[in-house]
């Protein structure tokens, strides 16, 4: 007899005859059923099969836009396997579900905490009563229900508790959702410091029963990092369960077909109505993969080793595959259009047990640095894809100027001063810059102008132009802004083929004989570069080479892949509009950029990064016009349209960034005399064309 677990969910047909007296069958049961042990163990951990187990949950409310609260077999399967490809291994719901929702979770290997209720408010003893005995009788023999919940935010009758274990002959564990109750602290929405003598500061075993909350963008991958690194550490960590699966949006035939979510109250999904992956469904199965890698830079010293960690509750990596893909990624500068394949293979994996760390290794093929990206996927012992994981091969700087040697240099470029303007051009492209404040003021190519203006102006530092200069240098024309503050000077080089380059100078300037270590300090910076202003209704597409291809937050980033990217224009309002729900989101920070190329009405241009970590804004994204929450659902952006930045802030996760992680806080600027500062290379292409 093989075991039941969330890895390998070994089920048994059980038949059971109700024979008469001469033996022959008068009534015929068969159910699936399987075999594991369950146990809790107060101050240690929640045991299945003698192992301690870690839930890595998802609450779900039975609810799908056709049906409301009635859902199908093909909605359950649908659900259970979006929750396995999120690498989730455990669901709770505040009702006993769809009886064939259970047996998805029997038959994919899914940890079920099932609650009876109240939801706030408790049942009376009388109807409570009635309401535990049948769901206790209908699921008691599902292998995949580990807790029973007694309430849900206070809805807690305890003369009801003692009735689990008189139905339950397993005797399972009950807990109080969301109170410290019965050796289980299941506190609800916890900060990253709860709490005095609680969670990583106790003794009891803590499993939040919900947490994470989902709300817009907001939720689920924001910040979950963090939690999950401080809460995995402590031994007497017993997992949690984010809110909420789905946004809760019913069609309403009496308006047309609307989807209505009640405002922000139905929008807490990881997944639209209809499923619809947003784009921390990535950064969850990617956190929550059991195949986890030691952060890695590849760079020429690169052998084909990764530390890699098991992170199965029951399985040895042995078990799974691994394989290696080497990518290209031409930019527009180059002939090649299309990335290529130049090399794949096997990854070899560790016969690691879980909770063990090891070296996975894979070959490294003769033409590998010829590669711009390392693409690594896995799947399981039951050949399902656990995730994608993505390196660039060389950093920006270097990818950057192998792209530009491609463009013929020859000609040259010129400078000239003309009513309070300095101009620089070459071949069909002529920029304008604003002598009093080093602005741009006008870009012109042969099919007329470019409406990329109004900067660099730059955000999150306090910086004025103190003097402007230009000069031609060989064949290349020169503009250089000067400032006091926090840049130090902004350099402008037009080449003779018409590429534009802007080189900037910050933080490298101290207080010399201030202070004890001569120092400059500044606090709470969560946007950090500089911007421009681009009219939003004349873009129609991006495409871009770095992470993608959703838009990520300070501590949203996981799970974003290096890859090329595209994406047409739309004003998708995550989780609100449902009318026009178009993923991935075109608005918002993209990150790692080494190129990005926005296709307009006027003609289309390219931005290349020469300096690695940047982070390229795009638009604004709208708020929600039915938000009923007295705050904001994305955090504020930067002045302008178009950004370029080395930072940029966290998104709430229902709670406010104070109460997140150290990955959802603002960074600080110390800056030491004699530093070199922080440098942002970037080069433009306005030529048309191109």
């Amino acid at each position: 007899m093989e075991v039941w677990n969330t890895e390998t969910p070994n089920l048994y047909e059980l038949t059971l005859e109700l024979l008469d007296s001469e033996s022959k069958p008068v009534h015929i049961y068969k159910d699936r059923i399987g075999f594991r042990t369950i146990e809790f163990r107060p101050k240690d951990g929640l045991y299945v099969n003698d192992t301690k187990v870690v839930l890595k949950g998802i609450n779900r409310h039975s609810f799908h836009p056709d049906g409301g609260r009635t859902t199908s077999r093909e909605i359950s399967i649908q659900d259970g396997k979006l929750i396995k490809e999120m690498n989730m291994n455990a669901v709770r719901f505040h009702y006993a579900p769809d009886k064939h929702f259970m047996e998805v979770c029997d038959s994919l290997g899914i940890f079920v905490v099932s609650e009876l209720a109240g939801w706030q408010n408790p049942y009376n003893t009388e109807v409570g009563s009635k309401l535990l005995k049948a769901l206790v009788a209908r699921d008691v023999n599902h292998p995949s229900i580990i807790l029973w919940s007694s309430g849900n935010e206070g809805g807690f009758n305890y003369e009801l508790d003692s009735l689990y274990g008189k139905y339950d002959p397993q005797k399972r564990h009950v807990i109080h959702a969301w109170a410290d109750f019965n050796d289980l602290d299941t506190h609800h929405y916890p900060t990253f410091l709860t709490g005095i003598a609680r969670f990583v500061n106790g003794y009891k075993v803590f499993m939040p029963t919900e947490f994470q909350h989902g709300m817009y963008d907001q939720g689920h991958g924001a910040g979950l990092e963090d939690f999950w690194a401080q809460y995995t550490a402590h031994p007497l960590f017993a997992g949690g369960f984010m809110w909420d699966f789905s946004d809760n949006a019913v069609k309403r035939s009496d308006k047309g077909g609307m989807l209505d979510s009640d405002g922000s109250n139905g929008t807490d999904g990881i997944l639209g109505p209809y499923r619809e992956k947003e784009g921390s469904y990535y950064t969850v199965r990617n956190i929550w993969a059991p195949i986890q890698f030691e952060q890695l830079y590849i760079t020429p010293s690169f052998k084909g080793e990764f530390i890699v960690r098991n992170d199965y509750l029951f399985s040895n990596l042995n078990t799974c595959k691994m394989e290696y893909r080497v990518l290209t990624a031409p930019s527009p500068l180059d002939a090649r259009e299309e990335s290529e394949v130049l090399a794949s293979g096997a990854v070899t994996l560790p016969g690691i047990e879980p909770r063990e760390a090891g070296k996975a290794r894979m070959q490294v093929p003769a033409n590998f640095f010829r590669g711009d990206i390392l693409e690594i996927k896995a799947w399981d012992q039951h050949g399902e894809e656990i995730c994608t994981w993505t390196w660039p091969i060389h950093y920006a700087g270097e990818y950057t100027q192998q792209q530009l040697k491609q463009v013929n240099q020859s000609g040259k470029a010129s400078v000239r001063q003309e009513s309070g303007k300095v101009v620089l051009s070459a071949q069909d492209v002529t920029v304008s810059f604003n002598a009093a404040d080093g602005l741009i003021s006008k870009i012109k190519n042969k099919q007329g102008n470019v409406s990329f203006t109004k900067g660099p102006i730059p955000v999150g530092m306090k910086a004025r132009v103190k003097e402007v200069k230009f000069r031609q240098e060989g064949d290349n024309a020169i503009f250089t802004a000067y400032y006091l503050g926090a840049v130090d000077s902004i350099r402008w080089k037009m080449t003779p083929a018409g590429l534009l380059q802007m080189y900037a100078v910050t933080l490298n300037k101290a207080n010399p004989g201030v202070g004890f270590d001569e120092a400059v300090f500044e606090d709470n910076i969560s946007i950090f570069g500089f911007t421009f202003s681009y009219p939003e209704e004349k873009v129609q597409q991006m495409n871009w080479l770095g992470r993608g291809p959703y838009r990520v937050w300070r501590n949203r980033i996981r799970g974003a892949n290096y890859g090329m990217w595209g994406k047409e224009y739309n004003n998708t309002i995550t989780g609100a509009d449902f009318a026009n729900l178009v993923y991935p989101e075109f608005k918002g920070y993209h990150g790692n950029m080494y190129w990005s190329t926005l296709h307009t009405s006027e003609s289309p241009f390219t931005v290349y990064s020469g300096s690695d970590g940047v982070f390229m804004r795009v638009f604004t994204p709208e708020e929600p016009k039915d938000n009923k929450t007295k705050d904001p659902a994305n955090p504020v952006f930067p002045e302008g349209d178009i950004s370029f930045l080395y930072e940029i802030p966290g998104i709430r996760c229902f709670k406010s960034i104070p109460q997140q992680g150290p990955k959802s806080q603002p960074s600080n600027i110390r800056i030491k005399k004699g530093d070199e500062g922080v440098h942002m290379d970037l080069w433009f292409d306005f030529r048309a064309g191109q």
